[in-house]
């Protein structure tokens, strides 16, 4: 292992479209909504580790979850737990890793990673990153993940490749320019991106060296650089947790995406294939489990099914369900909490939080 590799994990969100099995007080993340006998968070850290030093391993997080963290993972100390007061997006967040990471190595190559990803094919994602460290090792650049699209998804961002079409990719090895980027498209939209061929998802993963990506903060947010700068006197001592709740409220929200990765001209992606999802959603889920006959999947020991056909189910193991005649439906029970709602529909399941938060406060989400 090479020790001046470095592995941010963002694992900060609070997953409200997995609403109610992922709740505030404890998000997707820290769920084994996989059924594996380890939690998102564990399986990102089990992978990681296989090619990052622990000690070099980060994980940003919100301050409410320190413990879960500390204990989903005990071979991490308690300073590789970086804590938000607030959440400020993914800038902030990977600003603040930064500035703790070089106190460590100012010549760190770093990768960047979401916590509540699902990657299939591990050893050709291990090898990408491989690919992936070595390029930004020898090139002042900043590399994503691009992933080939095999539908024309609208939950995802999408990346434009730069280039020559008539020169083959070669998945997991082809490094292209990025010519643009492009947030969720429509159905429409997403089919000529297809179709086109010089698309990839964004997968949200990031790689370069720490001196490159400080030069792109102090260019494209200076504001956000200034204010972590400020606190290197009291990174890794007892005074970082008051420097840093000082600093967030104060704190620009913005994702990286947006402030850096789309304005900076050394932007490239790596064209890779590896089995990824970002397992945003219920929908997301039910495409990665296994299906019975009627195409449906479940979780839940005593759940009797007529003439219902792909749906997802995720109920109480103790819990007797019967459900009858509902086609493409999400049916998940959490906490006394029921949600039957339409699989084309999912993405109104933050619309359905916000109304629970607002009609019956923070307890139900």
């Amino acid at each position: 292992m090479n020790r001046s590799h470095y592995c941010i994990i963002m694992a900060g969100g609070i997953g409200s479209r997995f609403w109610p099995l992922s709740r505030t007080k404890k998000p997707k993340q820290f769920l084994d909504i996989l059924g594996t006998g380890r939690t998102l968070l564990q399986q990102t850290f089990d992978r990681l580790k296989k090619i990052f030093p622990v000690e070099n391993i980060f994980i940003v997080s919100n301050e409410d979850y320190n413990d879960l963290i500390l204990k989903q993972l005990p071979e991490i100390r308690k300073n590789q737990v970086l804590l938000e007061p607030m959440r400020r997006n993914t800038a902030p967040c990977i600003a603040y890793a930064n500035y703790r990471i070089q106190l460590e190595d100012p010549n760190a190559i770093v990768l960047v990673a979401p916590s509540d990803h699902i990657i299939l094919k591990e050893s050709e994602f291990l090898d990408v990153v491989k690919k992936g460290l070595e390029f930004v090792t020898t090139n002042d650049s900043l590399l994503t993940l691009g992933i080939q699209p095999n539908r024309p998804e609208t939950g995802y961002g999408y990346i434009q490749i730069n280039g020559d079409r008539k020169k083959a990719i070669e998945l997991n090895t082809s490094i292209r320019k990025v010519k643009t980027f492009t947030e969720k498209p429509n159905l429409e939209m997403a089919e000529l991106f297809l179709k086109s061929g010089d698309f990839y998802w964004n997968s949200g993963m990031f790689m370069w060296s720490l001196k490159s990506i400080h030069k792109a903060f102090e260019l494209y947010l200076p504001e956000v650089d200034a204010m972590f700068n400020e606190g290197m006197e009291f990174y890794n001592t007892p005074r970082e947790a008051e420097f840093i709740s000082k600093a967030y409220p104060n704190c620009r929200n913005i994702s990286i995406d947006y402030g850096i990765m789309e304005k900076a001209d050394n932007v490239f992606v790596l064209c890779s294939d590896f089995g990824w999802s970002d397992l945003g959603t219920w929908g997301s889920l039910y495409d990665t489990l296994k299906k019975n006959e009627d195409n449906n999947t479940i979780s839940g020991l005593n759940v009797f099914t007529y003439n219902t056909q792909n749906c997802i189910i995720n109920v109480p193991e103790e819990k007797l369900v019967v459900i009858h005649g509902l086609d493409d439906y999400i049916v998940v029970e959490s906490d006394n909490i029921l949600l039957i709602c339409r699989k084309q529909d999912e993405q109104k399941i933050k619309n359905f939080v916000n109304d629970v938060k607002i009609e019956k406060g923070e307890n139900f989400v």
